[in-house]
């Protein structure tokens, strides 16, 4: 019996497993479905997402940069020709000794002085002037008592002539002794005025307006007649000798405005005085005679650079900082309607100013970055703002105030209270 109901209570185990996992599988299948089949609703809202996001637009390029444009423009550029020379004196004279033989005992200006026609620049020792002046005037009175004596014999012979006391023959002699004495006073005369112009000449004088450019003389040297004291540039005046081009000469006229810069740096305005008949056959370049104004920093013999105002002339000119130099050529960053910067090379000329010349690579109505352009490179897409406006608001912004911090007193304690 006991065999028979323990059999009993194994089926009934089995069979109570066996519903157990039937129904456990229902469920599942229950749960596998619902996941599987979504409701209508979210079926149409999921299939509906991707066509949604097919109909929007792709997202703007972000904006490398915030710029300003500017477009090209026609401005009146004026014509100039560069040209190079030497400053020179106008003209150099030299001042010399015309005493012969005689000692310097005084030279009272040295290089760099500045003097008058007629100022005292050197003396000679005078003593032996001196001393033959007064021979040439004693002279002077010896011939001239002698042309007295003659004139008066000559005079009494012809008294007598008419007489018979003295023959024709005596008679011609005291009148050519007269006209030899009055010979001999003329000549003694003229050795007087040679000895005043030797004494003259024992002062070195200034023989016009100028600066001294050189001195030779020495205190206590002897110096022979002719020999060069003092070389000096007549009134001061200088003049800029620009060698230009056979080509290029016939464009200037006597009076052309130059901008001239020595190699001190210091810049001055000549105007033309004349211009050279010969080219130089050597080098086919003429002479330009530019007068110059008086300036410290203008020497003569130095090296200058000037350029020859040749008009004005209308040409196509952006800013100097639209334009970028990258290996070695000048570059402009256009910008289209798209905000899209394209690298533009172009060909620059002459430059006035902040304006450049362009004469390739831009036309009228195109916008190119104003300013930062080195930071951009070929195809960037750039925010553009209005030059305008960015300078309202950046005088509009305040500088804002930093106020000290403020300090609190601690508060007192019961023990410092007591």
């Amino acid at each position: 019996m006991k065999t028979i109901q323990q059999s009993k209570h194994i089926k009934l185990l089995a069979l109570t497993a066996a519903l157990a996992f039937a129904f456990g599988g229902v469920a599942c299948s229950g749960k596998d479905d619902a996941a599987t089949k979504p409701a209508d609703g979210s079926a149409k809202t999921d299939m509906a997402k991707p066509a949604e996001k097919s109909d929007k637009a792709a997202p703007a390029p972000k904006a490398a940069l915030t710029v300003t444009t500017v477009q090209p423009s026609n401005s009146s550029l004026a014509l100039k020709l560069p040209a190079n020379g030497n400053v020179t004196a106008w003209q150099e004279a030299s001042v010399g000794a015309e005493a012969n033989g005689l000692r310097l005992t005084q030279v009272l200006v040295n290089v760099g002085d500045t003097v008058k026609k007629g100022q005292l620049l050197a003396t000679f020792a005078g003593e032996s002037v001196q001393a033959d002046m007064a021979q040439a005037k004693a002279a002077l009175m010896e011939a001239q008592a002698n042309a007295i004596d003659a004139a008066a014999n000559a005079e009494r012979a012809r008294t007598l002539q008419n007489t018979g006391a003295l023959s024709a023959q005596q008679i011609n002699q005291f009148i050519t002794g007269e006209k030899t004495a009055a010979a001999r006073v003329e000549a003694a005369q003229a050795m007087l005025n040679a000895q005043s112009v030797r004494t003259q000449n024992t002062q070195v004088r200034a023989p016009d307006n100028g600066v001294i450019s050189a001195r030779g003389a020495t205190v206590g040297a002897v110096v022979g007649a002719g020999s060069e004291l003092f070389r000096m540039i007549r009134g001061g005046r200088l003049e800029w000798r620009a060698e230009v081009t056979s080509t290029e000469v016939g464009n200037i006229k006597p009076g052309a405005k130059v901008s001239i810069t020595s190699a001190s740096g210091a810049q001055v305005q000549g105007t033309v005085r004349t211009i050279a008949p010969t080219v130089d056959a050597a080098t086919r370049n003429a002479l330009v005679y530019v007068d110059l104004p008086a300036h410290p920093g203008v020497k003569a013999g130095m090296f200058a650079k000037g350029e020859f105002a040749m008009g004005t002339a209308t040409a196509l000119t952006l800013p100097y900082p639209a334009l970028v130099l990258r290996d070695g050529f000048t570059y402009a960053m256009r910008v289209d309607a798209n905000n899209k910067v394209s690298q533009v090379k172009v060909e620059t000329g002459r430059r006035m100013g902040e304006l450049v010349e362009i004469k390739q690579g831009a036309k009228l109505g195109e916008k190119f970055v104003s300013s930062g352009a080195a930071f951009l490179a070929d195809g960037d897409v750039v925010k553009i703002v209005d030059a305008k406006t960015t300078e309202v608001k950046a005088s509009e912004a305040k500088p804002t105030e930093v106020k000290p911090a403020e300090t609190k007193a601690a508060p007192a304690t019961a023990a410092g209270a007591k």
